[in-house]
């Protein structure tokens, strides 16, 4: 027994001298970072906007006083401080004018009440669509490994698709999708993609909050402002005409004048044998005008030159965008400063970059990845990895901070999903160092694996995680964090008022650094490749790029 104290006692001073070789981080700093990136001097960091000009100029000026190298885009031989990024920018010109039509009669609906409708993406310069038929498709699914088929054949051309959001088995919490767990066939995304595949005019997504994981303020305040995609060849294949959201009590009362029941449909669906259903004697007519042009945004990229293995790369990213100028809140207000999303994540790159280069050069180089319109579909981290700077074979792993918790330090942490790789466990066990423990995804069923920039490179196969601030606070436990974290959700996500505050401490992002930095360096200084589980569904891509890796 005393032998077995001593051996604890050593690992636990091992464990502590090893912490402390990481270095401080100061929260006065991260806190001033945010406060400039989320001012209403940069407008909501918006793309292709006044504020983006800012952003960029900013954070090119802390890599530069850091002395990181720029790590963007080659020109005459040179790196630049940035990847350009050509994106299709799209917005409604005036007033769309909607309605819905019952046996004849017509209701006009209102972009931002009943109904939020986004920007044609799919090349679209007007929308003329008269009483185009309502069919419900259930949760618009068609996963054929699954031997699932929401659709069942049913013509969707020139009609408007119906469909729900989240996975059939999200309330049941059982079933061929996971269970509450949210798969990439529940987020709306894909509905859309499903749709314009199965040649559907539009796609109207029903808006419930629990399922969706985010109100109708969030849903009004991303859809009906400009949108962004990637520059496609064959737009329309991705995207059909109209893609819009509604509310679920609009929702229940149209199925209802249509003599359907939309809690029994919704249950209906949650099953294999579901059939579509026409809404009989309903339609939906939408008219007007899109002014879309391709815009050139930028990736912000910072670089470190690694000593022995200059060409095997360690990636820290976090998205600068935010929603920029919108509609007014109830205060007037239309600056979406985005304090905490991300003006968190992207102080914490200038950090973390400001820390590396203080330090002993690393083995391998790290890149501080910058990206843009996160907001807009993860556009610029989709970008980079399908055009990356450094290759993806040779990317040992990427580390995404996104909307970090800006108030004191908790007990554990978590990442975005559930997915399982080495980097998740290399990451365990460097927290264990500051007694953190792991929480897995507290809500699974939200999808955040696929909404934050890690997943453009884990489909890829490259190894990511995107880090979450821990909800067990050391002042106040679960039910203070969970109480921040719901407050945070319900009131301020993707809304005007998500603003620096001076009562923000930044303690606990500080010390989540450490880890952080700790888990890049070993990484950075070692001649380990960490790789996705046998049973991933990532593992197949990263194989492909196994010869890379000797």
């Amino acid at each position: 027994m005393k032998r077995l104290a001593l051996s604890l006692l050593a690992l636990s001073i091992s464990s502590a001298v090893l912490a402390a070789e990481a270095p401080s981080f100061d929260p006065h700093r991260l806190s001033a970072d945010v406060k400039t990136l989320s001012s209403d001097a940069f407008e909501g960091r918006g793309p292709a906007t006044a504020g983006e000009t800012k952003t960029v100029d900013y954070l090119i000026a802390q890599y530069k006083a850091a002395g990181l190298q720029p790590g963007g885009d080659l020109k005459n031989g040179k790196r630049a401080w940035t990847q350009a990024v050509p994106l299709l920018r799209a917005e409604i010109a005036g007033a769309p004018a909607l309605s819905v039509s019952v046996d004849g009669k017509p209701q006009a609906l209102t972009q931002g009440e009943q109904i939020a409708v986004r920007a044609a993406m799919d090349g679209s310069k007007q929308v003329a669509i008269k009483d185009a038929p309502l069919v419900f498709v259930g949760y618009g699914v068609k996963a054929p490994e699954r031997h699932w088929d929401d659709f069942k054949g049913v013509d969707l051309h020139g009609k408007i698709a119906v469909v729900l959001i989240n996975d059939p088995d999200f309330e049941t919490g059982q079933g061929d999708f996971g269970g509450k767990a949210m798969t990439y066939y529940g987020r709306w995304t894909y509905k859309y993609e499903e749709a314009a595949r199965q040649g559907a005019a539009g796609v109207l997504i029903v808006h419930e909050t629990e399922p969706a994981s985010y109100g109708w303020n969030t849903v009004k305040n991303s859809n009906t402002n400009a949108m962004f995609d990637i520059v496609r060849d064959k737009p329309a294949e991705t995207h059909p005409q109209v893609e819009a959201w509604i509310q679920r009590d609009f929702a229940v009362d149209l199925f209802k004048r249509a003599g359907l029941d939309f809690d029994a449909l919704k249950k209906q669906a949650q099953t294999r044998e579901f059939k579509p259903v026409t809404l009989k004697g309903e339609s939906f007519s939408a008219s007007y005008k899109v002014d879309s042009k391709v815009i050139t945004s930028h990736n912000v990229v910072g670089h470190i030159d690694g000593a022995k293995h200059p060409d095997e790369t360690v990636i820290y990213s976090a998205h600068w965008d935010h929603l920029g100028v919108g509609a007014p809140d109830a205060k007037g207000d239309k600056i979406y400063n985005g304090a905490v999303d991300n003006g968190t994540g992207t102080a914490a790159l200038i950090e973390l970059a400001r820390a590396f280069k203080s330090a002993p050069k690393p083995e391998r180089s790290i890149v501080f990845l910058n990206v843009t319109a996160e907001e807009k579909g993860l556009l610029g981290s989709e970008y980079y990895a399908a055009n990356p700077l450094y290759p993806l074979g040779k990317t040992v792993g990427v580390i995404n901070l996104d909307a970090l918790d800006p108030h004191g330090p908790a007990r554990n942490f978590t990442i975005s999903g559930s997915a399982r790789l080495d980097l998740l466990d290399d990451l365990i066990a460097t927290a264990k160092r500051w007694n953190l423990s792991y929480s897995p995804d507290p809500k699974p069923e939200a999808g955040h694996f696929f909404r934050s920039d890690h997943f453009s490179f884990a489909k890829r196969g490259v190894p990511a995680i995107s880090f979450g601030s821990g909800n067990d606070w050391v002042d106040g436990g679960l039910a203070a964090g969970k109480q921040a974290e719901d407050e945070y959700t319900d009131k301020h996500y993707h809304q005007p008022s998500d603003e620096w505050e001076a009562g923000w401490s930044f303690t606990g992002m500080a010390r989540d650094l450490q880890i952080l930095y700790t888990l890049g360096s070993e990484l950075a200084n070692s001649n380990q490749w960490p790789d996705w589980s046998k049973d991933s569904e990532f593992r197949a891509a990263r194989d492909k790029t196994a010869a890379d890796r000797k």
